[in-house]
């Protein structure tokens, strides 16, 4: 059995704002839970005005309060730009007010340009050589055996929320392994050294309190439609976002256009390379096609579990899109060897 999750960046689209885009990511949140998504995870990211997901656990909070069952989380919350002790105490709070329903994903970059990096925290590149120190000020901070300790985090501690690692390379796949937890992939962007990452991970994890064996979850593009044609027209808003990313546009998410080659071929040369590496793990098309491609790509990274990045234009393409990942899966978890 292969869980489905939702990643989200809460993207704000052409001719829309932030407000719009919460009720939309509210709605794309109560949809997962109730098609049995296993998590519904938020990024953090800074200093762009097209990415409404900036106070992550404040959209966090109005997830998880919108929604019943599925488990709400950061994809990830990124460690230098917070004290652990706040954080500890922000996720306790959550525990507290949805027990068994929250999840701490966190990442060592810091989500936006250097400039906006060091206006979060000065000492930025001091705390990111720090994180897996504070990783583990964070862990001691849920423990019950902090209650003893001068500084504390009580709301937090002996609350159960898993800690994971997020990244996009075999450094911190080593640190997850390292610590016996759980490990998260971002495919979706920077999917070059994922199977190695993996298989560090496996091959070096050292079980602990946290978790007895690997388990590693893939964060991949999938957009699915009724017909490969469709899909791929609505593919191309991925496509631009990712321009827009590597060329600090910072456009609006775009509308689809209909040649996705004829978009391509128009990107400048270094461009075109840089949103051809962003892009290379993402799966595109119907529900026939989506079966075969998304059952060879977890065979052959052995992933856990599959977290869907999901960037297209139009809401209710959106919400169809969510629905028939989830029969592709369900098809998958069913029936391994049957084809739709």
């Amino acid at each position: 059995m292969t869980p489905i999750s939702l990643l989200e960046l809460a993207l704000i689209a052409q001719d829309s704002d932030a407000g719009d885009t919460f009720e939309k990511t509210k709605e794309l949140a109560q949809l997962a839970d109730i098609l049995d998504y296993k998590r519904f995870w938020l990024a953090e990211h800074h200093n762009m005005a097209h990415v409404a997901s900036t106070a992550t656990i404040v959209l966090m909070t109005y997830m998880a309060s919108q929604t019943k069952n599925i488990r709400i989380g950061s994809g990830g919350i990124m460690l230098p730009n917070h004290s652990p002790l706040i954080l500890a105490e922000q996720f306790g709070t959550l525990a507290t007010l949805y027990p068994d329903r929250i999840d701490l994903g966190l990442g060592r970059a810091p989500g936006t340009d250097t400039q906006a990096a060091l206006a979060i925290q000065k000492d930025f590149y001091t705390q990111s050589q720090q994180f897996a120190q504070n990783v583990e000020a964070l862990q001691g901070y849920f423990s019950a055996e902090n209650a003893t300790a001068k500084v504390r985090a009580a709301i937090a501690e002996n609350k159960n929320v898993p800690i994971w690692i997020l990244g996009s390379s075999t450094e911190s796949a080593a640190l997850a392994a390292s610590k016996g937890l759980p490990y998260v992939f971002a495919g979706h962007f920077a999917p070059r050294q994922m199977k190695a990452a993996f298989k560090l991970y496996r091959d070096t994890f050292t079980p602990s309190q946290f978790l007895e064996r690997p388990y590693t979850i893939a964060s991949v593009n999938v957009i699915a439609a009724d017909t490969d044609k469709l899909a791929e027209k609505l593919s191309t808003s991925l496509y631009q976002f990712f321009q827009n990313l590597v060329q600090n546009t910072g456009k609006f998410l775009q509308p689809p256009v209909d040649s996705l080659s004829l978009l391509m071929n128009q990107m400048p040369e270094q461009a075109r390379f840089q949103v051809s590496q962003m892009t290379a793990c993402s799966f595109v098309g119907s529900k026939n096609k989506l079966v075969l491609e998304l059952k060879e790509f977890i065979g052959d990274f052995g992933v856990d579990e599959l977290m869907i990045h999901s960037p297209i234009y139009n809401h209710e393409d959106k919400l169809k899109s969510l629905r028939l990942v989830k029969e592709v899966i369900d098809t998958l978890n069913q029936n391994p060897d049957s084809k739709l």
